[in-house]
């Protein structure tokens, strides 16, 4: 009896210890995140996302190339995924892009979406962490 006491406590601590191990892992989307943009001409731009989380919340900005920086709205983090959406008025137009991507350590992977006359286009992007 005294077998099946020990082998059920050290079961019970090494699922706690993979518990504790998978909390501590847990995806962070906070901070400034860093990616590259090729227009359809080939141009490429440097985009720059800063991200907070507060709870399932996700807010920040994206700032463009220019200088110009855009407020994300509908921000979301939940299960280490990342969803947002910017809008951008050029023209008397509103051209809205929606961004979603996973985080995983310093690097979030995903697609963003645009609608532009009526047809949906689509790209992937991975961003980076800036380091502190």
């Amino acid at each position: 009896m005294i077998r099946h006491t020990q082998v059920l406590k050290l079961l019970a601590a090494s699922c706690l210890l993979l518990g504790l191990t998978a909390t501590a892992q847990a995806a962070d989307p906070n901070g400034v995140w860093k990616w590259k943009f090729t227009t359809q001409g080939g141009q490429e731009f440097e985009l720059s996302l800063k991200l907070k989380a507060e709870g399932d919340k996700l807010t920040g900005a994206v700032t463009l190339p220019m200088g110009d920086e855009i407020e994300i709205k509908n921000g979301a983090f939940k299960d280490d995924q990342v969803s947002f959406e910017t809008s951008v008025e050029r023209n008397g137009n509103t051209f809205t892009t929606k961004y979603k991507g996973k985080v995983e350590g310093d690097t979030i992977k995903g697609t963003s979406e645009r609608e532009r006359n009526g047809e949906v286009s689509s790209r992937e992007w991975e961003a980076k962490r800036e380091k502190k």
